[in-house]
């Protein structure tokens, strides 16, 4: 390899504006989502994450995530506030029933899902359905009643296909770690027909996961959901290619730097041949929590790391911060001389890759605040 080899200049337009895709994430009380999202987009481990209390109603969050992309989160919670749930039971109850049979009998806890799904098909509807690019919805596995669950998702989709046609539809089959491990595949293929059954005309274009906050595959599903909303992704793609080509790489992975989540990848033949396909979700997993505990440990106003660096006989491995909201991984050919070579086009690639994030310093930006 060539020190001086530089990555090719990238065809970014001058002009790019700001993308703000809006993200249902509906389920019903209790599924996971708030933890979920408390993992992903906040620095909450798993064991943390459970404590969080039940969402009421909509929690709308906005989070700025590689250079122009912003994603607007609308939290749909499970339930609704208690008072309104009431009255929403009264008046969808069949047959009718009465406060007092409220106080006496099981009809609030059965019907509270009821009320959480007019609630958002009824008096919100104008309001949360409109403009949505990703509706995320969540199952209950161990949920004792997935018929109900699927009555009320196919309420949600129909209202989506009504205000947002052109929507993404992604399902996340939650709390896959109460399977036992050699029944999660059969359990996620045979849940994910049902639902697809259910999903009208999304039904040809979905994603389904089996998800745990307690491994990697939280990170997978994410990762494939906002990958799915990244505007010039070809670009940053040709950019990746041109400094794995420059210094000889395996490998070039490109991670959102506040989520660890997984943009893209590129590679060469003998990186395709890695038997480990979720070696992208475990990284992102491995590297935030060694990346948080830094944060604990060193002052929490400076960046966690800037290089991370493993050298062997065989190989190279380096993680460098790319932008601003981006860190670069590469796996390449052992020795000094190509591990200098390697960051030189890292510095190289920077002001190339900078060039696509052109979201000027003073333009409105948000910072994401988990409850």
């Amino acid at each position: 390899m060539e020190v001086s080899k530089k990555v090719k200049p990238m065809e970014v337009s001058k002009k790019v504006k700001q993308q703000k895709k809006k993200i249902l994430l509906m389920g019903k009380s209790g599924a996971g989502k708030s933890s979920m999202r408390s993992i992903i987009f906040s620095n909450h481990n798993a064991k943390d994450a459970r404590k969080l209390g039940a969402t009421i109603e909509v929690e709308n969050k906005r989070v700025k995530f590689l250079g122009n992309l912003l994603l607007d989160i609308w939290d749909c919670g499970g339930c609704v506030h208690p008072i309104l749930a009431l009255q929403l039971v009264l008046q969808i109850s069949k047959p009718p029933i009465t406060f007092l049979d409220l106080l006496t009998g099981p009809a609030f806890s059965q019907d509270r899902q009821d009320a959480f799904t007019e609630l958002y098909l009824t008096e919100k509807k104008h309001i949360v359905f409109p403009g949505v690019g990703v509706l995320i919805y969540v199952f209950d596995v161990e949920s004792s009643s997935f018929t109900r669950d699927l009555s009320t998702y196919a309420s949600i989709i129909s209202a989506l296909s009504n205000w947002s046609p052109t929507a993404r539809v992604f399902t996340l089959i939650h709390k896959m770690d109460l399977v036992a491990a050699e029944y999660r595949e059969l359990v996620v293929n045979q849940k994910s027909a049902q639902i697809q059954d259910a999903s009208g005309r999304f039904a040809g274009n979905m994603g389904f996961y089996g998800t745990s906050i307690w491994d990697e595959s939280l990170y997978k599903a994410w990762g494939s959901i906002v990958n799915s909303l990244i505007p010039n992704l070809d670009t940053v793609e040709r950019g990746l290619q041109d400094i794995a080509d420059a210094t000889e790489a395996e490998e070039v992975v490109l991670f959102e730097q506040a989520t660890f989540l997984t943009v893209t990848r590129v590679g060469s033949a003998l990186g395709d041949l890695n038997p480990y396909k979720d070696r992208y979700e475990r990284l992102s997993n491995i590297i935030k929590t060694f990346r948080n505990s830094l944060l604990y440990d060193t002052n929490p106003t400076k960046s966690a790391f800037e290089e991370f660096k493993i050298k062997t006989r065989l190989f190279n491995l380096i993680i460098e911060k790319l932008t601003y909201n981006t860190y670069v991984l590469l796996v390449f050919p052992p020795g000094e001389a190509e591990l200098e070579c390697a960051r030189l086009n890292v510095i190289a690639a920077r002001e190339e890759f900078a060039r696509i994030d052109q979201i000027a310093e003073s333009a409105e930006t948000y910072e994401y605040h988990d409850r």
